[in-house]
């Protein structure tokens, strides 16, 4: 239970409330720090990255379509791009899935 209530407190305090499970006390000095980075780096990073892509984006030119050219109406690229967001959503959640409730199920 340790690592789920901890990886909770970190994801809740980046992404929503700054909630945590009730068995961990996160009401120390450290708790309070590094969830209140968490937070900082959480919710203020991705909007740096996103406005340097939307820069990066808006100074491109257009260029004229080629035989390469992937479009984005066919349903190839809608399969490549559900199937990119499977796998990567998948090696994003199972090392946690496999540190914390899996493992404790296996032991």
């Amino acid at each position: 239970h340790g690592f789920s209530e901890v990886l909770y407190a970190f994801t809740s305090a980046a992404n929503n409330n700054g909630s945590a499970f009730a068995g961990l006390n996160a009401n120390t000095d450290w708790f309070n720090t590094t969830t209140g980075l968490a937070m900082l780096l959480g919710r203020f990073l991705p909007m740096v990255f996103v406005l340097a892509l939307a820069g990066s984006l808006a100074a491109q030119r257009p260029v004229p379509e080629s035989a390469g050219t992937l479009r984005t109406g066919k349903p190839l690229f809608a399969g490549l791009l559900a199937g990119t967001i499977l796998i990567i959503t998948g090696l994003t959640y199972f090392p946690a899935l496999a540190l914390g409730p899996l493992a404790e199920g296996l032991s």
